[in-house]
């Protein structure tokens, strides 16, 4: 019986939150590494593209909120996302044309392209404060729970609780949908192949006849919806501040690299790589242990490697790391 509450308390607090966390950080991940593969350059403004993203759903959800409209047991987010995705693809769009394209037609080094990304990290950042604040947003309704941790301890008799939110379902299957999609886009799409052949060899790519600023389009705009979708799913699982979204840059870019900077499926297992490593490191295994071992064996102490306040600094040792002895990451991204 110990044994299965120890398992179900690190089902409850490891595991489901590290599957929902590291969908989060795969969508993103996606993002920077689809920018730095065809558009050549490290895209520092992503973490404040998926603020402004989030920033333009949660005012339309309001807005819908204020007519009435909702959809029932779902957040009425999921109602808003294709209206934020549309807007920040936009917006997205808008940045490049009066930005980015005068770099890439003076074919800048992408040292200077990463200097003008921090630029606009800074315009975004105080847009989104600006409009929405520094404040904590909760934008969350519908259905709360999925399992609710009384209705399981009833049912299973077992000492802890095990409950899904029906957020962390939501993050789990919508991140599976826009994962399926952008890699059917990639491989079976006439455009996807172009964007292919564009990120392999360029000079090839413009002699085959493929249009490159239709390419930059697509690119710009799969690039918001994955920073809309990667962040509206995180501020639906915790909330939304738009510090916060800065500060998730060093994990997405984290997964990223550990991935290998440049390849998708790269992208995506670097993000449950980051996620789980900075559950499993900070996370306080007492209870896990207790259940464990014979009683005379407890602890009071925490069991804990690091405190949760060093969460992201386990992001930079493994990227760290990874620099180090295998810069093309775990499937071999172009090396940095």
């Amino acid at each position: 019986m110990d044994l299965l509450n120890a398992l179900v308390a690190f089902t409850n607090y490891v595991f489901i939150p590290g599957l929902a966390y590291g969908a989060q950080l795969a969508l993103g991940a996606l993002g920077v590494t689809l920018v730095y593969g065809i558009l050549r350059f490290s895209n520092f403004a992503h973490g404040d593209t998926m603020a402004f993203g989030t920033m333009v759903t949660i005012g339309i959800t309001q807005l819908f909120q204020s007519m009435g409209i909702s959809l029932g047991i779902f957040p009425t987010a999921l109602l808003a996302l294709p209206f934020g995705i549309l807007l920040t693809g936009l917006f997205l769009l808008a940045t490049d044309r009066a930005v980015y394209k005068f770099y890439r037609a003076q074919k800048a080094k992408p040292v200077i392209l990463v200097i003008v990304a921090m630029g606009v990290m800074f315009v975004y950042n105080g847009i989104v404060r600006v409009f929405i604040g520094t404040e904590d947003v909760v934008f969350a309704d519908g259905l709360r729970a999925v399992i609710h941790p009384r209705d399981f301890k009833d049912w299973s008799g077992l000492r802890e609780p095990l409950g899904l939110r029906m957020t962390t379902l939501i993050t789990l299957v919508t991140a599976a949908i826009a994962v399926a999609l952008l890699f059917w886009f990639l491989n079976k799409t006439r455009t996807g192949k172009s964007m292919r052949a564009f990120s392999d060899n360029e000079d090839l790519a413009l002699l085959s006849g493929i249009n490159p600023e239709r390419v930059v389009l697509v690119t710009w705009m799969i690039v918001g919806a994955l920073a809309t979708t990667a962040g509206v799913l995180y501020g639906l699982d915790k909330s939304f501040k738009a510090f916060t979204y800065f500060q998730l840059l060093l994990p997405i870019f984290a997964a990223a690299i550990v991935g290998g900077l440049g390849n998708p499926l790269g992208a995506i297992a670097g993000g449950f790589v980051i996620a789980f490593s900075e559950l499993v490191i900070t996370y306080s295994w007492k209870k896990v242990y207790n259940y464990l071992v014979p009683e005379a064996w407890e602890t009071t102490s925490l069991v804990q490697i690091l405190s949760t306040d060093y969460k992201f600094a386990v992001s930079f040792g493994l990227l760290i790391v990874v620099l180090l002895f295998r810069p093309t990451g775990i499937f071999k991204g172009q090396s940095l």
